[in-house]
């Protein structure tokens, strides 16, 4: 008779802390190094090799079910605050060694920049201090579980360079536009979108950290952290597939200031997402009590609820909106702005299929398209916008489409062709990128 084995054994905690011992032993070999810097600055190698580290060590402690373990549940806790803080601070590390490639400082009101430039310094300290006393007490709960420390340090020549920051297009959902300049006014415009994004929620620094928390509760929860981040994000990929190391960016400064201020808002934004996450993940979690066991009772949460708000979601907006300028310059050098008169036929209503279709149009051009409707105006690139505003208008014949040649020139077509209703197969070729609107 054979026995059947448990896919899952329960492993002695006695038994683990050896394991530990040797799997933890790079992350304290790091952790000697960098107390050794006393005095100087971490650098983005050395933040990056933290990340790494902590990550190894937290893998390791989750695949032996750590977080569910008493005894085990508060270091891998403060094994993934490390992680989350050094991320954070690879970011801004990575900022800083870019703040002049990125020509920050070149436009009218520099003295702004250079407030922003002492918020990220002022976030990069906190930031270091809090993962130097995670670090602390990571050691002093590997004392209290029996591991035996370490005294050798990690080698700076083994210092991995720095996470790749190279990733393919991010072009998924995006049709190829037709010319350069098309791209130039596609990219300006997501700007101007990701700047008003930012600005709609009334970005603002708080000092009373109840104030604060309440704001932050509203306009940057971890989910919409991710979006903002996301949002500039895209934005840069969409700048470095089109436009970077083109003719065109060598001869117009305006794209490389545009680059550099979308560049430094993503770095923060990232951070912002580190911390954000930290904050609600670890506010959250009621299995660890001890004030001397929960990151987020070791690490005051006004604090980096402070560093969230008021130097680092702050700075991003500031450098968006420093970028408003020449993104408008770009969209207006870029565009051939045109107005559009239709009127639609007799046998035809603008209900929800040919309103896809028009969206469809703009979103391939990537440029603003307003359409009026008996003097009430709305975004033709919004489907739920333009329903609406036909819907309160369903006797009206005469559109006007205001915008760029390209899409008004589609938007034509596709009205001299019934918008459609005839089938889509019946469109002209011109639009037969239609077919999947």
């Amino acid at each position: 008779m054979t026995t059947e084995r448990s896919l899952e054994e329960v492993i002695q905690e006695r038994s683990f802390v050896g394991l530990l011992q040797t799997h933890s032993r790079p992350f304290f070999r790091l952790c000697n190094t960098l107390a050794g810097l006393q005095g100087r600055d971490w650098s983005k190698k050395h933040y990056f090799q933290l990340i790494s580290e902590a990550d190894e060590l937290e893998s390791f402690l989750d695949d032996y079910g750590a977080r569910y373990n008493r005894n085990f549940a508060p270091l891998r806790e403060l094994v993934a605050s490390v992680r989350w803080f050094s991320m954070a601070g690879f970011s801004i590390s990575h900022l800083e060694g870019r703040f002049e490639s990125y020509a920050l400082g070149s436009a009218p009101g520099s003295d702004e920049v250079a407030r922003a430039s002492a918020s990220i310094v002022t976030a990069r300290t906190f930031i270091r201090a809090s993962l130097e006393l995670l670090l602390g007490k990571i050691r002093q709960k590997a004392d209290r579980l029996g591991l035996e420390p370490t005294i050798e340090s990690f080698p700076e020549n083994h210092l991995v360079g720095g996470i790749p920051r190279q990733r393919l297009p991010r072009n998924v959902g995006q049709e190829d536009l037709v010319d350069e300049d098309q791209r130039i006014a596609e990219v300006a415009s997501k700007f101007l979108a990701a700047c008003s994004m930012l600005d709609e929620l009334g970005i603002r620094r708080i000092e009373d950290p109840e104030d604060r928390r309440r704001r932050l509760a509203r306009i940057c929860t971890e989910e919409q952290a991710r979006v903002y981040e996301a949002t500039v994000h895209n934005l840069q990929s969409a700048y470095d597939t089109y436009i970077k190391n083109t003719v065109v960016e060598g001869r117009d400064e305006r794209l490389a200031h545009l680059r550099g201020h979308l560049s430094a808002a993503l770095h923060l934004l990232e951070a912002v997402t580190f911390l954000t996450h930290f904050v609600e993940r670890h506010e959250s979690d009621v299995r660890i009590e001890s004030l001397e066991q929960n990151p987020a009772r070791l690490i005051d949460r006004a604090e980096v609820q402070g560093v969230i708000l008021n130097h680092l979601l702050y700075c991003a907006d500031r450098f968006m909106q420093r970028g408003r300028t020449a993104a408008e310059e770009l969209l207006s050098s870029y565009t051939n702005l045109q107005e559009l008169v239709v009127d639609l036929p007799d046998d035809v209503k603008l209900h929800a299929r040919p309103a896809a279709l028009i969206v469809g149009i703009v979103a391939r051009y990537g440029t603003p398209v307003e359409l009026e409707v008996q003097g009430q105006k709305c975004n033709a690139g919004s489907i739920l916008e333009l329903l609406v505003t036909v819907g309160s208008h369903p006797d009206a014949r005469h559109f006007v489409f205001r915008g760029d040649e390209n899409p008004l020139r589609d938007i034509l077509l596709l009205f001299r062709s019934s918008l459609g209703e005839g089938g889509i197969d019946r469109l002209p070729s011109e639009l037969q990128y239609l077919r999947g609107s």
